[in-house]
C-alpha cells in the first residue's frame, strides 16, 4: 500500500488521557476523519504504551500507523504538531517491524501464545532468584543462569527495557536480536548475547515450584511458567510512519550517543 501524495484519508485513535483526547478532537475538527475501514493511515495519539497497544490492535490492518506524542517519552512517536498533517504523513518514512512470537507453557500444562514488539522477558516471582537453562536453536548454550530475569528484544525494543538492563542498542535492519540478563548472579560476568534474527530461543525454568517465574510479552503476562520459546515472526509485519528528520533508525542511532 502506498500513501496518496496529498491528503491521505485519516482515521484517528487516542489514549484515554485528557491530553490525547483533546488533541484528537482538534485534529478531527481540522482535517476530518474516516472510519478505520476506509483509512489510508491511522493516526495514533498518546504515549509509547498506547502506540504498542495500537500496533497489536491493528497488526492485520492494511493502513500504516503514524503516531504523535501526547504522552511522556514518545520514542515510538513523532512530535505533536497540528500543522500540515496530511503533507507530513505523505512524506513520512515507512518502517517495517517483525515482532517476536512467544509460546509459554505453565506448570499447570496451559500453553499461552502472544506477540511482542519490544521484548519477551522472564522475571522471578518471589524473593528467590530464578534458575534458567537457555537453548538456542535446540542446543543448550547456558546450563544455568541464576538471575532476576532475562529478556529477548528486537532492534525496535532495544532502547526500552533492554537498555535499562544494560543490554546493547541494536540498529534497525541489523537482523539480530539481543539476549540480555537482568541482574545476573551466576555466571556473574555473563552480559548476554547478540543472536541472528532467525534464532529460536528457549528458556527452561529449573526448580519452578521453589523459584517460580513469569513471562511477559509486551503487556501479556503469564505466571508460573516451566518453559518459554521465543522467535521472530517474519509473517507478521507492522508498519509505522516517521517524519524523515526524526525517523526510528535515526532515533536509535542518536540514543547511542546520548550521555
Amino acid at each position: 500500500m502506498s500513501l496518496p501524495a496529498v491528503s491521505p484519508r485519516m482515521a484517528f485513535v487516542a489514549a484515554e488521557t485528557p491530553k490525547a483526547q483533546f488533541a484528537c478532537q482538534r485534529l478531527v475538527t481540522r482535517y476530518g476523519a474516516v472510519g478505520l475501514g476506509d483509512a489510508d493511515v491511522i493516526v495514533a495519539l498518546g504515549g509509547d504504551g498506547f502506540m504498542l497497544e495500537c500496533l497489536h490492535r491493528f497488526i492485520d490492518h492494511p493502513a500504516p500507523i503514524y503516531g504523535m506524542n501526547r504522552g511522556t517519552v514518545g520514542f515510538l512517536l513523532n512530535d505533536y504538531d497540528e500543522t500540515d498533517l496530511g503533507e507530513r504523513i505523505s512524506k513520512a518514512v515507512m518502517v517495517r517491524l517483525s515482532p517476536l512470537r512467544m509460546e509459554a507453557i505453565t506448570a499447570s500444562g496451559e500453553t499461552v501464545r502472544a506477540l511482542a514488539i519490544n521484548e519477551v522477558s522472564m522475571l522471578r516471582e518471589t524473593r528467590q532468584a530464578a534458575r534458567l537453562q537457555i537453548r538456542i536453536d535446540d542446543m543448550v548454550r547456558l546450563e544455568e543462569l541464576v538471575c532476576d530475569g532475562v529478556l529477548v528484544c528486537t532492534p525496535a525494543g532495544s532502547t526500552a527495557y533492554n537498555l535499562s538492563a544494560h543490554g546493547p542498542i541494536l540498529p534497525m535492519g541489523a537482523n539480530v536480536l539481543a539476549l540480555t540478563p537482568i541482574s545476573a548472579f551466576r555466571p556473574r560476568r555473563w552480559r548476554g548475547a547478540i543472536l541472528p534474527h532467525s534464532s529460536k530461543v528457549s528458556f527452561d525454568v529449573l526448580e519452578h515450584q521453589k523459584r517460580p517465574v513469569s513471562a511477559v510479552a509486551d503487556y501479556t503476562e503469564v505466571r508460573d511458567i516451566i518453559r518459554v520459546t521465543v522467535h521472530e515472526d517474519p509473517e507478521a509485519k507492522l508498519r509505522m510512519l516517521f517524519d524523515r528528520e526524526h525517523h526510528l533508525e535515526e532515533r536509535i542511532l542518536k540514543e547511542q550517543f546520548t550521555p
